[in-house]
């Protein structure tokens, strides 16, 4: 197994043009347990946490650009904290202080899981993926770059560079249900938003489908919009929940998501 540290971005997309079967490595919190577990041996795996391209964020007029390599802690410091609160939230619930600190929102994107847990937060908000090549970028809608269970819209040659997000200001909140509060995947998750200037009822699921799923209802169908999530999921039975009791959780998440969100 070969490790290429590329030092800018340039140099990584030259190396993943020229090794297109290359796995991504960041902070390595997925691929390290699949590494461990032989459930993967790639023969190349191309690290990413030198590239100084890929890390922090900014914002311009209104936009922001959040690298690849942003860490669920940083997600969590303020300003940021209060632009993107949901997000915020989420990220608080991944993991242990050192997975907080390793795991990055570009490793999420790329691994696809349908619980990864930045995903919803980043759904309500319509966020997209900025992804590059040594052909050029491409923006992709975030709900268009998850294809299927750990499946993304990438090809081969191109990586993950940021996320783009223009931050709506509207009350959101994130949950999620588990054993346990802490180091475990989630049997299912839900960001809400309540964005009172469109006039809007949003809602993003996680691991309750193959994919996050955006619901989107007018904010008159407060009443009805716990039950219209609940019946937009396709949850399935396995070791960690029945798609029964995923269909009640997310009824009830849904319930606590637009009192939190209603009564800001």
């Amino acid at each position: 197994m070969d490790v290429l540290t590329p030092r800018s971005l340039d140099e990584a997309l030259r190396l993943k043009t020229e090794h297109p079967d290359a796995v991504p490595i960041a902070g390595g919190t997925d691929l390290m347990v699949a590494l461990n577990f032989d459930r993967e041996r790639p023969g190349v795996i191309l690290n990413l946490g030198e590239v100084p391209e890929l890390r922090g964020w900014s914002r311009d007029d209104g936009l922001l650009r959040i690298g690849a390599g942003l860490t669920y802690a940083e997600a969590m410091a303020e300003p940021l904290r209060s632009l993107l609160p949901a997000l915020a939230e989420a990220s608080r619930t991944v993991g242990s202080p050192q997975i907080r600190n390793r795991g990055t929102l570009g490793g999420n994107l790329g691994t696809a899981s349908p619980a990864g847990d930045s995903l919803p937060p980043l759904l309500v908000e319509d966020a997209e993926v900025e992804v590059a090549s040594l052909g050029g970028s491409r923006r992709i809608a975030l709900h268009e770059f998850l294809v299927g269970p750990k499946q993304n819209a990438l090809a081969p040659e191109e990586l993950i560079v940021a996320v783009l997000v223009r931050p709506s200001g509207a009350p959101q909140t994130f949950m999620k249900v588990g054993p346990r509060n802490a180091m475990v995947i989630a049997v299912c998750s839900l960001a809400v938003a309540v964005d009172r200037e469109r006039g809007e009822l949003r809602a993003a699921f996680g691991s309750a489908g193959p994919v996050p799923l955006l619901v989107i209802a007018p904010l008159a169908e407060a009443d009805g919009f716990p039950a219209l999530v609940a019946s937009a999921a396709s949850p399935i039975d396995d070791v960690r929940g029945t798609a029964a009791y995923r269909r009640h959780a997310l009824r009830v998440l849904a319930v606590r998501g637009l009192e939190r969100c209603l009564a800001a």
